[in-house]
């Protein structure tokens, strides 16, 4: 596979899940945030229920309902990466299943984060099964790194080469959010064609450089209209432009870092788009109260976001 090949590429946002006043998925909210981020905030894609869009707190049931609700309401299919990662590989098959029907283009897998100690062996018998269950030659599947969120769980160089090996016409990237530029860019370097995402706008430009596609990011939901100014930089060959546009949106991303992620987005999003369905977030998080709130936005150059 080379690069001109990769079935993913640019800017996608970790979409957020806008939440009704019971806590349930608003799909009128959240067909909305789609769009916008899409059609007028410069985003290729979005990766829906991941981290920020508190996928872990949302049912099997739910998620499947959710994304069908935003391909009937004309959210492009092909322009979503699905979160179907559980710690059940059947639960992992049967949300995959639901995607690859739905026409996404590919899904997003979390490695089975619960127990501790999982070996290598574990976690390649874990997305054998799943691939060998699905059976499906449309899926395409993003291995998702996160071993801050999963327990320290996750993917080292050894075992994404075995899974490649095993699976080069499915298993075919990844987003890799440990935060680690030296790790991003041996991936890089060690697997050309393989699709890797960063997990953060701060290395867009080197990820990028290094031979990735680009960036899934949560704070894209804000940034995304800047991250991808550094892509079409980039893309025409305007290293300096690139560089000076990327220092710029790493110190945004270092802004927002010092608040609770999700909190502080939905926070954001509720004063820029005045839509009371940021207002709700699912237990366990909680909103953040009103001072944190006032700071983070008092820091925000409110103009160049969303």
């Amino acid at each position: 596979m080379t690069k001109s090949e990769a079935n993913l590429h640019g800017v996608f946002a970790a979409s957020l899940t806008p939440m009704d006043e019971s806590l349930n998925v608003d799909d009128d909210a959240f067909a909305t945030h789609c769009r916008r981020l899409l059609l007028d905030a410069g985003c290729h894609g979005l990766a829906i229920f991941g981290t920020t869009g508190e996928a872990n707190s949302l049912s099997e049931k739910e998620k499947v309902s959710a994304l069908e609700s935003l391909v009937e309401k004309g959210i492009p299919a092909e322009k979503l990466l699905a979160g179907t990662g559980a710690c059940s590989v059947t639960e992992t098959v049967r949300l995959t299943r639901a995607a690859i029907e739905a026409g996404t283009a590919g899904v997003l897998v979390l490695p089975p984060f619960y127990y501790k100690d999982v070996s290598d062996e574990g976690i390649f018998r874990y997305f054998s099964e799943a691939v060998e269950r699905v059976a499906d030659e449309r899926m395409k599947l993003y291995l998702y790194h996160f071993p801050q969120m999963t327990g320290g769980v996750g993917f080292e160089i050894p075992l994404i080469e075995r899974l490649i090996e095993a699976y080069p016409d499915t298993i075919v990237g990844m987003k890799d959010s440990e935060g680690n530029w030296a790790r991003i860019e041996e991936i890089c370097q060690t697997f050309p064609g393989f699709e890797t995402f960063a997990g953060t706008e701060r290395f867009l430009l080197d990820t990028l450089e290094a031979g990735g596609v680009g960036c899934i990011s949560a704070t894209t939901n804000l940034t995304s209209r800047l991250a991808r100014e550094v892509y079409e930089l980039h893309k025409d060959g305007g290293k300096d432009e690139a560089r000076a546009s990327q220092k710029h949106l790493t110190e945004l991303r270092n802004t927002m870092e010092g608040f609770p992620a999700i909190p502080a987005l939905k926070a954001t999003m509720r004063h820029l788009t005045k839509e009371e369905s940021w207002r709700n977030i699912r237990p366990p998080l909680v909103e953040m109260d009103e001072a944190r709130t006032k700071k983070l936005l008092e820091s925000l150059p409110e103009g160049e976001l969303l």
